[in-house]
């Protein structure tokens, strides 16, 4: 069986075994007795039940082999099968957990840093802007380009380095900056890097950072102008606020002082962030707000306001695939009437900015928010969203016919373990009856969108069928004597027994329908969800 597609991984030998992940000695030893019993094969005498019942014999005795070995279980829980089938070797006197716990974390560190040393990490940006009214009024489309590059190394393990550059041009005029900048990395806490430049600000200077508190970190630099000899100074303090949210505070004295306050917030759905700058000759107080409705999309609103600027900004993005984000932004302000399309692919981003008007005309104002709104929302509907579709549904086929050798042999499996499990499944529900009980009528475990999406999928019943299997047996099976059923949380249920999984690399589901006391309940929960039935909350 493939561990785990999404989610926790490493599970499926407690599942076998039905246990959780934090069971103790006693708990594996007694699971293996009680699964034991069942799967003996001198319990069976016709030939082919005996087949059956020593290969799943076999299986239980594995994962009771490994689970009862605490160095096993311990690699088994950090690296899966392949930890253990790969040869992994953690020397002979390494006898107690916490140095085994150790010595994993002292390879998996290693294998990061490899990974660190093995690449350089660049990061880019170029940002082309484009002025309609220039255009209109004879002149270039292009009013200014600038360009952005940056190259970060670790080239020891205290010790980084990273180069950068970036080059701007704007009408007649332009000019560039090369910078350098050594970080080390004094101890767990604390670092200090200094830092070169040349061009138009030519500059050199030291910064240090400490973290104060679990909670708490201190910066505080220094930085020389080169061309008139000024001095700038920066301090600057952090705070976690919460789990998911930070706050800091900033100054700054030199020929621009100035102090600023700011926080920000980030979770699942939603992140925002604000601040307040006084300056000796300025102000600005910003904010932002986005808003994620799925995994792939997400809505943006900002606003910025200050002694020189006046400008709010609404638009929203799309992930594209793992490593590429596309944003497109509507802002008015006194600058102009704005466009803004960006790509951002992995560290390189591409921002162009178009100036639509720098007149604020009411009714141009709306048109130019309204007209890119409703083509978006029109090439969704009608190209993107039929695309994305088609092509999920042809990756659905090609993982289908790549996987179909391993989940008919799964299938197989998963059903000879049910003709073992069916008679002790049949005299547990019969008992059940008895005592009008918990009976579990109907159980589909399979992927979420065959479940959860049969009349809107346009894929045929065959082909959902094919990625959903029926493991009422089992369940019933797992009924105990108190008329209750337990699935444990963290654990992919492909690998209870009597299960599979029919659709590796999608993301499934259980849908169990059952009856207590006479009155029908239904619920539905995730692949590593736990379930405790029966419960009043899932009563139709």
């Amino acid at each position: 069986m493939k561990e785990g597609d999404a989610g926790p991984p490493n599970r499926e030998l407690y599942a076998l075994l039905h246990l959780s992940p934090e069971a103790s000695d006693e708990e594996i030893r007694k699971a293996y007795r009680q699964w034991a019993q069942i799967y003996h094969p001198d319990k069976y005498q016709a030939p082919h039940m005996k087949d059956i019942a020593t290969e799943n014999f076999q299986r239980i005795c594995e994962a009771y082999e490994i689970l009862s070995d605490a160095s096993k279980r311990q690699i088994y829980d950090i690296y899966g099968m392949e930890g253990l089938t790969s040869g992994l070797e953690l020397g002979s006197k390494l006898n107690k957990v916490e140095e085994l716990k150790e010595e994993l974390e002292r390879l998996r560190r290693r294998k990061e840093e490899e990974k660190i040393f093995a690449h350089f990490r660049p990061s880019g940006t170029i940002l082309a802007k484009i002025s309609l009214p220039h255009l209109l009024y004879g002149g270039g489309i292009m009013e200014g380009m600038a360009m952005a590059s940056e190259v970060e190394s670790q080239i020891s393990k205290r010790n980084a380095i990273s180069i950068s550059g970036n080059l701007a041009v704007n009408g007649n005029s332009g000019g560039g900056v090369a910078t350098a900048v050594f970080r080390h990395q004094l101890s767990g806490a604390s670092s200090v890097q200094f830092m070169a430049s040349a061009g138009l600000r030519a500059v050199i200077g030291v910064e240090t950072s400490r973290q104060l508190s679990l909670h708490s970190t201190a910066t505080m630099g220094i930085a020389m102008s080169l061309r008139d000899g000024s001095l700038n100074l920066s301090n600057s303090w952090t705070r976690q606020l919460s789990e998911t949210a930070t706050g800091n505070i900033q100054l700054a004295l030199g020929p621009e002082s100035s102090v600023e306050v700011g926080w920000k917030m980030k979770d699942v759905k939603k992140s925002a962030a604000g601040g307040l700058k006084f300056g000796t000759s300025s102000f600005e107080a910003s904010a932002h707000y986005n808003h994620w409705f799925s995994e792939k999309s997400h809505g943006r609103i900002a606003g910025k306001v200050g002694s020189s600027t006046l400008e709010i900004e609404v638009g929203g993005g799309r992930k594209l695939s793992n490593f590429s984000t596309v944003q497109m932004l509507y802002s008015i302000g006194i600058q102009g009437i704005f466009w803004r399309f960006e790509l951002h692919r992995s560290g390189q981003k591409l921002i162009i900015p178009i100036l639509l008007s720098t007149h604020l005309n009411p009714v141009f104002a709306t048109g130019a928010f309204i007209l890119p709104t409703s083509v978006y929302f029109l090439l969704k509907k009608f190209v993107v969203k039929p695309y994305y579709l088609k092509r999920e549904k042809r990756r659905a086929l090609d993982n289908m016919e790549k996987t179909s050798a391993q989940v008919q042999e799964a299938r197989a499996a998963a059903e000879k373990a049910q003709q073992l499990l069916q008679n002790v499944a049949n005299r547990k529900r019969n008992r059940q009856l008895e005592t009008n009980g918990l009976i579990v009528t109907r159980a589909s475990y399979g992927s979420r969108k065959a479940l959860g999406r049969k009349d809107e999928s346009r894929e045929t019943p065959d082909q959902l069928n094919s990625q959903v299997l029926d493991v009422t047996i089992p369940l019933n099976f797992l009924v105990n004597d108190s008329g209750q059923l337990k699935l444990h949380e963290g654990v992919k249920k492909s690998g209870i027994m009597g299960f599979c999984d029919p659709c590796p690399g999608e993301p499934k589901q259980l849908h169990v329908e059952y009856t207590y006391r006479g009155k029908r309940y239904e619920v539905v929960v995730d692949d590593y969800a736990e379930l405790l039935i029966p419960q009043e909350a899932h009563r139709i």
